[in-house]
C-alpha cells in the first residue's frame, strides 16, 4: 500500500473518525434549519453503509491475512529477499528495504525511496507475505516508470491532508458557529478533494498489485497455482479497502453537494 493509507488499522480509525464527526455535524446542521432534515435517510444510509462496508473491507483483508500468513511460499524466501529479488531484477538498486514496527504497515516511501515491510512480512517466509512484499515493490516499479496517477498522488498528498483534517475538526467547530451554510460549503469542497484523492489512489494501488502478480510467477518466486491464488486473494481483498474508502467519500460529498445546491436555491 503507498504512502498515506498504509496502515489497515488508521485506515478504519479514519474512516470512522470521519463517520462519527459527520454524523456529528449533520446534527448541528439540522438543528440549526439548514433544511438538512428532509435529507436526513439519505445521509444515514450514506453514513452507515460506508462505515459497513469499511468494516467488510477490513474484515476482508485480516481474514485473508490471517489464513495465508501461516503459509509458507514454496521457495523459502522471506518477504524482504522477495522484495530484494524484484528491486535487483527490475534494475531498482537505490531503494531501501527496512522492518517496520508496526502489524499491516507495509507501505513504499517514494519521497525517501523505502520499502517498509511489516516485521511479519519483512522476516517471515509466507505466500502473504511474498504478495504483499511485491505489491510494495510494484510502487517503486510505478516511481521508476513516472506513473502519472502515482506522481498526481504524491503530488496531492499535503492538500488532502488538510482536507482530512478540515473533516475532523470542522464538525467539532460546527457547536461554536453562527455561519453553518458556509461551513456545509467547506465541508463539500474538503470531502471532494478527499473524494478525488481516493479515486486516483484505486489505478495506483490495483496497478501496484496487477505488477505483483506477473512479476512473482515470472521471477519463480511463487510457483504453484495455489500460491498464486493465495497471492490473488490477499491483494484483492486489500483493494477492497481502497474501494471502500472511494464510495464512502463520494457518498459524502455527493451528499453535501446536494445540501449546499439545495440551500442555495432557497436563498
Amino acid at each position: 500500500m503507498a504512502q498515506g493509507g498504509r496502515l489497515l488499522n488508521q485506515r478504519f480509525n479514519a474512516i470512522l473518525a470521519n463517520d462519527m464527526n459527520a454524523t456529528l455535524f449533520y446534527l448541528i446542521a439540522y438543528y440549526g434549519d439548514l433544511g438538512l432534515s428532509s435529507n436526513g435517510m439519505v445521509f444515514y444510509l450514506i453514513a452507515f453503509g460506508g462505515l459497513g462496508l469499511s468494516l467488510l473491507a477490513v474484515w476482508r483483508v485480516k481474514a485473508a491475512y490471517a489464513k495465508y500468513s501461516g503459509v509458507p511460499n514454496s521457495t523459502g524466501l522471506t518477504g524482504a529477499q522477495v522484495a530484494a529479488t524484484i528491486l535487483q531484477r527490475s534494475g531498482i538498486y537505490d531503494v531501501q528495504i527496512v522492518p517496520g514496527n508496526q502489524p499491516l504497515g507495509d507501505h513504499y516511501d517514494p519521497l525517501n525511496k523505502t520499502l517498509v515491510l511489516s516485521p511479519d512480512n519483512y522476516s517471515g517466509n509466507s505466500v502473504a507475505a511474498a504478495g504483499i512484499a511485491a505489491h510494495e515493490c510494484g510502487h517503486a516499479l510505478q516511481h521508476q516508470a513516472a506513473y502519472a496517477p502515482l506522481t498526481l498522488r504524491m503530488a496531492s498528498v499535503r492538500l488532502v491532508g488538510f482536507a482530512n483534517m478540515t473533516v475532523y475538526i470542522l464538525p467539532i467547530l460546527g457547536l461554536f458557529l453562527h455561519q453553518l451554510s458556509l461551513a456545509l460549503t467547506v465541508m463539500c469542497a474538503a470531502w471532494g478533494i478527499i473524494m478525488l484523492f481516493n479515486l486516483v489512489t484505486l489505478p495506483v494501488e490495483f496497478d501496484a498489485s496487477a505488477r505483483a502478480k506477473r512479476i512473482l510467477p515470472q521471477l519463480g518466486l511463487i510457483r504453484t497455482q495455489d500460491e498464486g491464488e493465495a497471492v490473488n486473494q490477499v491483494l484483492d481483498a486489500a483493494a477492497l479497502t481502497y474501494v471502500a474508502a472511494f464510495v464512502t467519500s463520494l457518498g459524502y460529498f455527493l451528499y453535501y453537494l446536494l445540501v449546499v445546491m439545495g440551500g442555495n436555491r432557497r436563498n
